[in-house]
């Protein structure tokens, strides 16, 4: 897919943010971790190559949580709504944006269900979106 720009802001409108980059997956993802930090049956998450990342406002109020024992995992969110945010990780050269986050519809739909098997029970049921038990085959 081509380069896309993604904006975004948090529901108290204090943060908002202009991601310009390549997406690659739009997953929703089931783990325990993602079912906690949102509060429902999973996170819906853009990933993109970031070729630029800008804070538009609301920097300063951005905050962020890593789990001790996680290698990827990490929750940033504005600090005064408590809205997840993007998290853009330079060390590994991606950006996550939680899709409810952006201020327009995104220019792709969902391409997979990862951690299928640690969905709750009353979660989503299967639909036509590729499942993966963990993280999707790079083949």
């Amino acid at each position: 897919m081509a380069s896309s720009e993604f904006q975004g802001s948090c529901i108290c409108g204090s943060v908002k943010y202009c991601i310009i980059g390549e997406p690659f997956a739009f997953n929703h993802c089931h783990c325990r971790r993602c079912r906690k930090s949102t509060g429902t049956g999973h996170a819906s998450n853009i990933l993109l190559k970031p070729a630029r990342a800008d804070w538009l406002a609301g920097k300063e109020l951005l905050a962020i949580y890593k789990v001790p024992d996680a290698q990827r995992f990490a929750s940033v969110f504005c600090s005064k709504c408590g809205s997840p945010m993007p998290r853009v990780a330079a060390d590994l050269g991606i950006a996550v944006i939680p899709a409810g986050s952006l201020d327009s519809e995104p220019p792709l739909m969902p391409t997979g269900r990862i951690f299928w098997g640690s969905r709750a029970p009353w979660s989503c049921t299967d639909d036509d979106i590729p499942v993966w038990e963990a993280y999707p085959d790079k083949s």
